[in-house]
């Protein structure tokens, strides 16, 4: 099995090299730092597309769903616009993946909405009534599997437990003057 590789920690480095390279105070080396990136970018991406367009010819679903389900490969097809499955369907499938571990709060996520600009609404329904510390760690939860699924989100709101439970019996103080006298109890 080959090595697991840390595709947000390697494109943080890859940003951070890109910044440098802008900061770079010679407009030559930098132009040529930047055609560089460009043209292994264009390079990888063609190749990527034509393993999808194989892929895709050959109806092999078996293969395609192995190359989608590879975390590496699923964001290099995101980061092309390749992904045969839209943001909301690889949301849908983070939100499954994740449902199992929210357990303890009825593992209610609800998606709401895929914006135009990346923005997920997703509504939590369950037990989280009044323990603040228990929602922000599913939510904490939610979002990390949301941004490892599709990471051109740009953020997610996540909307209060969504209370569908009865209310208990309320007991309330007794409106005034409507108190009985001892003559009418006796």
């Amino acid at each position: 099995m080959p090595q697991a590789h840390d595709i947000q920690a390697t494109g943080g480095r890859v940003e951070a090299l890109i910044s440098e390279f802008g900061a770079l105070t010679d407009p030559v080396t930098r132009a040529k730092a930047e055609e560089l990136v460009r043209a292994l970018v264009e390079l990888y991406g063609a190749g990527l597309e034509r393993v999808v367009e194989i892929v895709t010819e050959a109806e092999d679903a078996k293969v395609l769903h192995r190359l989608v389900g590879d975390p590496l490969v699923s964001g290099l097809l995101v980061l092309h616009d390749l992904h045969p499955l839209s943001t909301a369907e690889r949301v849908r499938e983070a939100l499954d993946r994740v449902r199992p571990s929210l357990g303890l709060h009825e593992g209610g996520v609800e998606l709401l909405d895929v914006d135009e600009s990346g923005v997920v609404r997703l509504r939590l329904r369950g037990s989280c009534h009044g323990c603040s510390s228990s929602q922000a760690t599913v939510t904490d939860a939610i979002e990390r599997a949301v941004a490892s699924a599709a990471p051109e989100v740009s953020r997610v709101d996540v909307e209060a437990v969504a209370d569908d439970r009865e209310p208990l019996l309320q007991i309330r103080h007794r409106p005034p003057g409507s108190r009985p006298t001892p003559e009418a109890v006796s």
